[in-house]
């Protein structure tokens, strides 16, 4: 066991006997790239520090049930995922087929170079509809797999491929526009 792992086992252990400052070091730890994977898929700052803090705090009032049979960090980003996910369906967001896009066509062909950097890659996928942005999210930038995703968000797994084809060739239209 290196070293880091065993300072968040003991630090884990110590928010298990509810010590408030193991727990906001455990936050410091996990907080910034929570917070990225929140913002991502709420595509709004307000909205991302509320789930954040939603997850954090369910977080804490489940840790009783980590096992550290897996990373303390996948097992917080599952309850983020979850959590922004939940609180979507709260608002009674109904997944977008993202039907719109159907009409932006864009060539099979890639231009020869494309050179954007984050930034304009991230502003592009924030004008996404929000089910496209979820599952651009999901499956790009958080790794998850079109099964999991259907799982996740109770789709099909062919609508979950749909969906990011048609949002990464929004992305792709986005960028060409902004050239």
């Amino acid at each position: 066991m290196t070293g880091k792992e065993y300072i968040h086992r003991d630090i884990i252990e110590a928010c298990k006997k509810e010590d408030t400052r193991a727990k906001y070091e455990l936050y410091k730890l996990y907080s910034r790239a929570m917070f990225n994977i929140c913002y991502r898929m709420t595509g709004n700052r307000e909205d991302a520090e509320d789930m954040l803090q939603e997850a954090f705090t369910h977080a804490f009032l489940k840790i009783e049930s980590f096992r550290f049979e897996s990373e303390f960090g996948a097992w917080i980003k599952r309850i983020v995922v979850n959590t922004c996910i939940n609180n979507l369906k709260k608002k009674r967001l109904q997944l977008s087929y993202i039907d719109e896009m159907a009409k932006f066509r864009i060539a099979e062909e890639e231009p020869e170079e494309m050179d954007y950097d984050t930034k304009k890659i991230m502003n592009a996928m924030e004008q996404l509809p929000q089910g496209g942005r979820i599952i651009f999210s999901l499956y790009l930038l958080e790794g998850y797999d079109h099964q999991e995703i259907a799982q996740i968000l109770n789709i099909s797994e062919s609508t979950s491929k749909t969906q990011f084809m048609r949002a990464k060739q929004k992305v792709v239209q986005i960028l060409k526009e902004q050239k």
